[in-house]
């Protein structure tokens, strides 16, 4: 590539990063979650039963929990890559499912556009759950009797595919993690983050980390370049491997382009990216400064933005615990 021709490239970037930056902070950067939002209480329950139920994959043993674990909290199975029927691994770390429904897309390459788009394909995917069509996989539930009696009540005796993906997404719904302590600070309770937290928000603002992690979700609601201001192709391991987008749209400006992903419980999900290559948020923060931001930070500004990070986990849902 012409040297010239990817200076102004990385010149324009930083432009645009820092354009994102200062509207975002004009506008407030981050908002607080809601604490509820409507949800169907009936597709919720039935969704909560297909979230778990392993007969929606080809030997049994693989449920929508199985990858997104809800016991600890983190809505992820805290694994590099996720491991499917077979014992098969799959490509990319498992997202945590928990505020999912504030992402604009759904997937690293926001290749669903909802919460149903998404779970409709582990089903049929052959490393995931490995059903052969979800006619195989509606066989296996449809004789239970809790299913046929929800099934009847909620989708007038329906069950097919859209609506078993139709009450796993409602389920979803439910998995906000409300009321965290910067949430507070944000209602206006001064005295809910610590001095070197709320110190960290303002380096997290300043260094421009705002420019993609904002709005409810902190993140969730953008695609981004991995690599803005320094080819991530240029770091050692995997992580310049994915194209990203480009594999969805075709597109050569989607290249290593993710949907940029929520902060939200950030701390309580390790490893990180979208190959799960990277085991600590320490070393995440660092990977972010070097290739999205171009600039040298002190280890003290680093470890106040950490410190603010741990601010936005809220309250885990009770199905979730």
């Amino acid at each position: 590539m012409d040297l010239k021709f990817r200076r102004s490239q990385l010149a324009m970037a930083g432009f645009c990063m820092f354009l994102l930056s200062v509207f975002a902070q004009a506008n407030g950067p981050i908002t607080p979650l809601p604490f509820s939002i409507d949800v169907n209480p009936r597709k919720a329950e039935l969704g909560e039963k297909l979230f778990f139920e392993t007969r929606l994959s080809k030997d049994g043993t693989i449920s929508c929990a199985s990858c997104h674990n809800l016991e600890w909290g983190s809505g992820t199975d805290l694994k590099p890559v996720s491991v499917g029927v077979d014992g098969q691994r799959g490509e990319r770390n498992a997202p945590t499912v928990i505020n999912s429904v504030f992402n604009f897309t759904q997937f690293w390459d926001g290749r669903a556009e909802t919460l149903i788009e998404q779970a409709l394909e582990p089903v049929v995917n052959p490393i995931e759950m490995g059903m052969e069509s979800w006619d195989d996989a509606i066989d296996n539930i449809k004789k239970d009797d809790f299913y046929k009696s929800s099934f009847d009540i909620v989708y007038g005796g329906k069950m097919t595919a859209e609506n078993v993906a139709d009450a796993i997404a409602e389920f979803q719904k439910t998995l906000i993690s409300t009321n965290s302590p910067f949430d507070q600070f944000l209602r206006g309770n001064s005295r809910a983050i610590t001095e070197n937290q709320k110190r960290g928000y303002q380096l997290f603002q300043a260094y421009g980390c705002v420019a993609c992690h904002q709005g409810q979700n902190v993140g969730g609601n953008m695609f981004q370049k991995f690599g803005v201001l320094k080819d991530i192709s240029l770091q050692a391991g995997t992580l310049g491997r994915d194209l990203g987008r480009f594999n969805v749209t075709g597109n050569q400006w989607d290249k290593r382009v993710f949907k940029v992903p929520s902060l939200r419980l950030a701390v309580k999900t390790p490893p990180y990216f979208h190959d799960g290559s990277v085991a600590t948020i320490d070393e995440a923060v660092d990977i972010m400064i070097q290739f999205q931001l171009g600039r040298e930070v002190p280890e003290a500004d680093k470890s106040a933005i950490v410190d603010f990070l741990s601010t936005l986990v809220g309250e885990i849902p009770e199905g979730a615990l």
